[in-house]
């Protein structure tokens, strides 16, 4: 099922990840409606440092910020663990979640490992939508790009690779893939802020497409690797056969 989540940044633009692993309620329900405000809002901060690791999140605090119940935020906070950007530690209650370079590390090599050992498969399984799709969203982060949105950009981006991954077929390892991806653009965004080129980083993103509609499944794993492997300069101990 697809479930936009869809906030408002400074910019007004829209933020969303539409392949999110957490289904929707029915449309209709206020409680999911609420729940998805207050969720993205959540979100949209945390990702941009708004919130800081370890500030404390209440729940009472919350629900007369966003005008809802207690349970409405609970259900957002919920997600926002899922999703890895808060920890909810009983009697200690919710804080943002830290984001380390230690984690960050780790982070790249789980994604990088599910990714490119799923490139197979989609080589294999391709669908006739995949390559539409990816040209479509590729677009979209050019759009976001234009109007110097990070933040949306690092939404469509995620779109983009749990769209191939999909094609995999290997969906229990999708939420893996998708806190991984989260938490890569929090690390990555934190430490760019005003300083990356968004243009660069959209369409660096043609290449893994050109490799794809290509049919070479060594090629288009090779390519997905330095792509990931080279999103963020650690150094040679992060990928050593990377190109830096």
């Amino acid at each position: 099922m697809i479930f936009r989540v869809v906030c408002n940044n400074k910019k007004g633009l829209a933020v969303s990840d539409s392949l999110s692993r957490r289904p929707a309620r029915t449309p209709q329900s206020p409680l999911a409606a609420k729940a998805s405000v207050a969720f993205a809002s959540l979100k949209r901060d945390i990702m941009l440092g708004e919130l800081r690791a370890g500030e404390p999140l209440t729940e009472l605090d919350l629900a007369a910020r966003f005008q809802c119940s207690q349970g409405t935020v609970r259900e957002a906070l919920l997600q926002l663990q899922e999703e890895g950007l808060v920890r909810r530690q009983g009697h200690r209650g919710t804080q943002v979640s830290a984001c380390t370079v230690d984690e960050a590390v780790e982070m790249f090599r789980v994604r990088q490992q599910i990714e490119c050992n799923g490139m197979a498969r989609v080589m294999r399984h391709k669908s006739r939508s995949l390559i539409p799709d990816l040209q479509d969203m590729a677009e979209d982060m050019i759009d976001a790009a234009t109007a110097d949105d990070e933040l949306q950009l690092a939404a469509i981006d995620r779109d983009f690779h749990r769209r191939i991954f999909r094609d995999a077929d290997l969906p229990a390892l999708d939420p893996i893939l998708h806190r991984c991806l989260v938490h890569n653009h929090r690390f990555k965004i934190s430490r760019s802020i005003g300083t990356r080129d968004l243009m660069a980083t959209a369409l660096r993103h043609r290449v893994i497409i050109e490799a794809i509609g290509e049919g070479d499944m060594a090629a288009a794993t090779q390519t997905l690797h330095h792509h990931i492997a080279t999103i963020v300069d650690f150094g040679p101990t992060l990928f050593p056969d990377a190109e830096q």
